[in-house]
């Protein structure tokens, strides 16, 4: 199947990267770096490294979404679910989202296990334009 096109980007070309962002994850339910940018266009590897004791995840979506999203996963916790701009990452591993930013804009990634988001687990993905 095609890669389907998100408001965020779309599945990248792990061949394409031209970068990778360590993403840390820990149970203070924070990510370091909390904001990140990158420019249109650019495929990106974003690296999600566990270093707490509990599982956590990374998950690239608009805001709307990734509140939808966590409101499911209050109702359905042990609900598994998988897609190309989410990474699960059991505690002390690590796990990769190749993704193509191919929209300008301000976009936002979190942990949307249960109880995570609410505490604040979540940041933001600033896409600058490419001068044309």
């Amino acid at each position: 199947m095609p890669p389907e096109q998100k408001d965020w980007g779309i599945a990248g070309d792990v061949q394409a990267v031209s970068r990778t962002i360590t993403v840390r994850m820990g149970d203070n339910m924070r990510f370091t770096p909390g904001h990140i940018e990158v420019q249109e266009g650019d495929t990106v590897r974003l690296r999600a490294e566990n270093q707490g004791k509990v599982l956590h995840e990374m998950v690239l979506g608009t805001r709307a979404e990734l509140d939808q999203h966590a409101q499911m996963m209050q109702k359905f916790p042990g609900m598994e679910h998988d897609a190309p701009y989410m990474a699960h990452v059991r505690a002390g591993q690590r796990g990769d989202i190749v993704w193509q930013f191919n929209r300008p804009g301000t976009f936002d990634f979190a942990c949307l296990i249960a109880g995570h988001y609410q505490a604040g687990m979540t940041g933001t993905i600033t896409v600058v334009p490419r001068s044309r």
